[in-house]
């Protein structure tokens, strides 16, 4: 399918450049047999004892260090990946001018050494100090290009079930949830379980190709474990997937109509046609950028002109889009 498909137009004063307060009050887009403008916190009002919410527990690393070269000529990391447990040899992304293999990056008072160039952006370095000290004391968070402003509260950008360390980008539907929500929530008999799914660059960056089969996901780390795959296989009401990773996820572990403890990495490009095996029966979801594989995925999930209808209604009631916008709760198409 031509990846022209999955463009639209959005007014830039529509990009939401601040999550909204309390995360709770934003606005939730109903789209079942008719579209329904609600809040957020009205969430429950759509949920039924025995539904399984599943959440993505991951959690954001200050991903971003900003280092020099010998030349003074500055240069932005973004740490995507440790590569095979070695600890300090990490996938990232640079951003300089004449960066080459060799090349010896300081950030602060420790250097690390270009080894070679992987593609698209991506570069592999070696560095002398454990990244991860370094992104402890120095790092930022990885907000989206198109947030013009650093988040005042580090938290802005984390769920408040975030809890295993790996995402270089929040599971942003989750972005909605107060711990009193999700009380609320289980209160009414609502199951909660959670999968983890570190977000990397395969989930957001740009596809590049003129048709979606000649795109390809970069792998990113997932698991789900016995417990969570029991507490799915049992359930006795509807399958809820929070956000688009949470999705994939699923989809990935799911074998013949059952889902399977899994821990390893998925590469599943999700856009029309497709058929879902999690049969999950409802999304919630943000409002995704155009062409993106998010757009994509959820099209596959609820019909591309349902989608795209919603996204227009969306448009006209000047809703919020991308990461800190509102969010959606849509139904499978099927």
């Amino acid at each position: 399918m031509n990846v022209s498909r999955f463009e639209y137009d959005l007014p830039g004063d529509l990009i939401a450049q601040r999550p909204a307060s309390p995360r709770d009050s934003s606005r939730l887009m109903i789209v079942e047999e008719e579209i329904l403008h609600k809040r957020f916190y009205e969430l429950p009002e759509y949920l039924e004892s025995g539904d399984v919410l599943v959440l993505n527990d991951t959690k954001v690393i200050p991903a971003r260090l900003v280092g020099f070269k010998p030349t003074g000529g500055r240069v932005k990391a973004l740490l995507i990946r440790e590569i095979n447990g070695s600890g300090n040899l990490w996938e990232c992304f640079l951003k300089g001018r004449k960066i080459k293999p060799d090349l010896k990056i300081h950030f602060k008072s420790s250097p690390a050494r270009v080894v070679e160039r992987l593609g698209e952006g991506r570069w592999l370095l070696e560095f002398r100090t454990p990244p991860r000290e370094l992104l402890e004391r120095y790092g930022e968070m990885p907000l989206p290009p198109y947030i013009k402003r650093e988040p005042l509260d580090p938290n802005e950008y984390q769920t408040v079930y975030a809890k295993h360390e790996g995402s270089i980008a929040a599971p942003t539907a989750g972005l909605h949830f107060t711990e009193e929500l999700l009380q609320r929530i289980r209160k009414m008999g609502v199951v909660i379980t959670t999968i983890t799914l570190h977000v990397g660059p395969g989930t957001f960056m740009p596809v590049r190709t003129d048709e979606t089969s000649e795109h390809r996901m970069h792998p990113e780390e997932v698991t789900i474990t016995e417990e969570t795959a029991e507490t799915i296989n049992e359930r006795i009401g509807r399958l809820i997937p929070v956000g688009t990773t949470t999705l994939r996820a699923l989809e990935t572990a799911f074998r013949n109509g059952r889902l399977r403890a899994y821990n390893g990495c998925t590469d599943l490009f999700i856009h029309p046609p497709y058929t879902f095996r999690s049969k999950a029966d409802a999304l919630i979801t943000n409002f995704h950028l155009p062409r993106s594989t998010l757009i994509m995925m959820v099209s596959a999930f609820a019909g591309i002109k349902r989608v795209f209808h919603a996204y227009q209604t969306a448009i006209a009631h000047k809703y919020r889009f991308y990461s800190f916008g509102d969010a959606m709760l849509i139904t499978r198409e099927e």
